[in-house]
């Protein structure tokens, strides 16, 4: 069911609608005065009761990642709050808009979260494209230090918190948490082996907590309303996956962009009505950021059984289950960044397919042998299959790859390059058998 909120977005439209006096009139920064004056155990049980999933992709509830950090801290182990901006998920462009267009909700929010955490500093690394983002990240943090939000002695109380701003190393790995915080140390940006986990061993090996950067501006959202009160906004909050989230639509719609709602939209919602509708007809959706994987616009759900998630839609569009974390996850693929890329019938899956590959044979670390070598044997293969050299055994051998990467790697790369993979296989096989029949002579579709 599609209902539009604007807890996050109100001031997007508005002139100087990044700046303080904007966020002030809002409200702003009266929910980070008044969690530290909190009890910090009445702060993370409000955060658990807002079931507030994780925007960044993995979907992990906020508040039970915040109640893992070690408490009390301990004076030669300080903590860290680190929120991961690095957005290099293809598709993706949401917390951009934040950065740009609400920055203070992020200061606000790693104001309260290092409270929760015990932390004292938040590191925000954000990816190194977004240049306007760093530069407005850097305004509200120097705004609020002017009125006294940050620094020392934040609203005149003994609890420093101060608020960075770290430039990402440009490499979509950089997106995997303890790849993150490898680069933040001014390592090579690779994924570390769990555990341990970061709330153990994290930043600078003291305990961190790594929040997504829309996960933390619905923070002071989350607190004014209570946890309970915003999981209730969303439809789903019996599935434990509440509140409110931003939405972002591209590809073949006549309304690219990004929107907030509530938690259950549907990909119909998501496609006809905030995105326009398609320009053409629907071939299929890749939910939520490249490495989920796609759904074809005339597949039915099947879950016949009444304990799964998605049994209510049994035998009806996918495009009509809202868009939650385990109700993606049970359609086979992942709700993600929750940043749907729409195909149209003009699209030939198989260029697609071999376009997407590229990205992730380039991106690869290359620290684990099953990603590094699978990702290029995968983009070789697709690239004689595009050039009508490929046979129908090299379509088997994809799957094998593909088959070999899941679970073989240190982090969720490796997935996120076999998922996708497999999603194209399994949904396009026709389509890939007469490609590789015909030298793709008789497509007359293209890539874009």
């Amino acid at each position: 069911m599609l209902r539009p909120t604007n807890y996050l977005t109100k001031n997007y439209g508005l002139p100087d609608g990044h700046k303080l006096p904007a966020y002030e009139k809002e409200g702003g920064y009266e929910q980070a005065r008044r969690a530290l004056r909190m009890p910090r155990e009445a702060l993370v049980d409000d955060m658990k009761a807002a079931n507030l999933r994780g925007r960044g992709g993995a979907g992990f509830a906020m508040g039970v990642k915040w109640s893992f950090m070690p408490w009390p801290p301990k004076p030669e182990r300080p903590h860290y709050l680190v929120i991961n901006a690095d957005e290099g998920e293809p598709g993706t462009f949401k917390d951009r808009t934040l950065m740009e267009k609400n920055p203070h909700a992020i200061v606000e929010g790693c104001i309260i979260g290092c409270f929760g955490i015990g932390a004292h500093a938040a590191y925000i690394y954000v990816r190194d494209e977004l240049h306007l983002s760093k530069e407005r990240l850097w305004g509200a943090i120097e705004e609020a230090k002017a009125k006294g939000y940050l620094g020392a002695k934040p609203f005149g109380l003994d609890y420093p918190v101060e608020v960075y701003v770290h430039t990402g190393a440009g490499a979509y790995i950089c997106g995997e948490e303890t790849a993150l915080l490898n680069s933040l140390e001014g390592k090579r940006g690779e994924p570390r082996l769990k555990p341990p986990f970061p709330a153990q061993v994290g930043a600078f090996g003291m305990p961190s907590t790594v929040n997504n950067l829309e996960t933390i501006a619905a923070v002071p959202t989350v607190l004014a309303m209570g946890g309970d009160a915003f999981s209730k906004l969303s439809d789903l909050h019996n599935l434990r996956d509440g509140g409110c989230r931003l939405y972002g639509v591209s590809g073949h719609v006549k309304k690219p962009g990004v929107f907030e709602a509530c938690v259950g939209v549907t990909l119909r919602d998501l496609i006809y009505e905030l995105g326009g509708g398609v320009d053409g007809e629907l071939l299929a959706v890749i939910p939520g950021g490249s490495s989920c994987p796609i759904l074809r616009a005339d597949e039915l759900v099947n879950a016949p059984d009444p304990k799964s998630p998605i049994h209510p839609w049994h035998g009806k569009s996918v495009l009509d289950v809202p868009m939650g974390v385990d109700t993606f996850r049970a359609l086979g693929t992942m709700l993600g960044t929750c940043c749907a890329i729409v195909l149209s019938d003009r699209v030939d899956p198989v260029l697609a397919f071999h376009n997407l590959m590229r990205f992730y044979r380039h991106e690869s670390c290359g620290q684990c042998t099953p990603c590094r070598e699978g990702s290029a044997w995968i983009f070789r293969i697709l690239d004689r299959i595009v050039a009508g050299e490929g046979t129908l055994e090299e379509l088997d051998q994809l799957h094998e790859i593909a088959d070999n990467i899941m679970g073989n790697t240190i982090c969720a790369f490796g997935e996120g390059t076999a998922m996708p993979a497999l999603g194209f296989l399994r949904k396009f096989r026709p389509e890939l058998e007469d490609f590789v029949r015909t030298g793709g002579k008789s497509s007359t579709r293209r890539l874009t």
